[in-house]
């Protein structure tokens, strides 16, 4: 239970009240106490309960930040002994930055999950796979080709579009957007993965036109991709007379480290 101090006036906190307010634990604040971190400004000398005023809360709340940044208990508390002005402010900028840096890469993470819990929902909606070619109509689609990478990965679809941004000149970058779509592009002379682009501009290497139309589709796995490539191209040849000018494989994300294809082949 808080008390008050009738010479100061001050406020004081329980031990408990305290790990309540800074979202920790009593056993956090007494080893903070033990190794000289946050030590309470009040001690009972014969029950040992300890007692924080509102400066104690300050000072957690500020320990209790920079952990969130993985600075070791030994490096704050170096920092909280800092007895410069100067040094203050220039290690809380230095601070700030790393956070906003985690904030942004978060985010980042938060995005590529909230696309992958879409596409699991929609799946869930769906209750079903095509076990069988089928046809679909698609716009025109450009792309922007690899300059690099060629086949899927754990590490690529990660962080998928960066590795296409970094292909692009500085000057032109603000030119390109694209959606959050990984795919194999093959034709006779050339197997890369590619970005389907929302805005482009055509000074630069590795676009492509996907005409639009229809396209013989069929979904697969990994192992199944091959044979699947050739009853597309033996479908297209023998039932529409089209020997395939390129093949489209998207990728479809099938599990948090899983991934099928849809493999696209314009018949039209």
């Amino acid at each position: 239970m808080s008390t008050m101090n009738g010479k100061d006036n001050k406020r004081f906190y329980s031990i408990g009240e305290a790990a309540l307010i800074v979202h920790t634990t009593s056993e956090t604040l007494r080893h903070y106490d033990r190794i000289g971190l946050v030590k309470p400004s009040r001690k009972n000398e014969w029950t040992n309960y300890r007692y924080y005023t509102e400066d104690d809360i300050v000072r957690l709340n500020t320990v209790r930040a920079l952990q969130l940044m993985d600075l070791p208990l030994k490096e704050i508390k170096k920092v909280l002994e800092y007895d410069s002005l100067e040094e203050i402010i220039a290690f809380l900028k230095q601070a700030e930055k790393k956070a906003d840096e985690k904030i942004e890469a978060l985010q980042y993470s938060r995005k590529k999950i909230k696309a992958a819990k879409a596409d699991y929902e929609r799946k869930l909606r769906l209750r079903e796979t095509s076990s069988g070619m089928f046809i679909k109509e698609f716009p025109e689609r450009v792309i922007l080709l690899s300059d690099s990478l060629t086949t899927p990965t754990l590490d690529n679809l990660w962080n998928y579009l960066g590795s296409f941004y970094k292909q692009i000149p500085q000057v032109t970058k603000e030119n390109f957007g694209f959606e959050d779509q990984a795919g194999i592009y093959t034709d006779d002379k050339v197997t890369r993965l590619f970005a389907v682009c929302t805005h482009y501009s055509n000074n630069i290497d590795g676009l492509k036109v996907l005409p639009e139309g229809k396209y013989l589709c069929l979904d697969c796995n990994e192992n199944e991709r091959y044979k699947a490539i050739q009853e597309l191209e033996r479908t297209a040849m023998m039932e529409y007379g089209i020997k395939p000018a390129f093949i489209i494989e998207l990728v479809i994300i099938s599990g948090i480290l899983q991934w099928n294809y849809q493999i696209q082949i314009l018949i039209e």
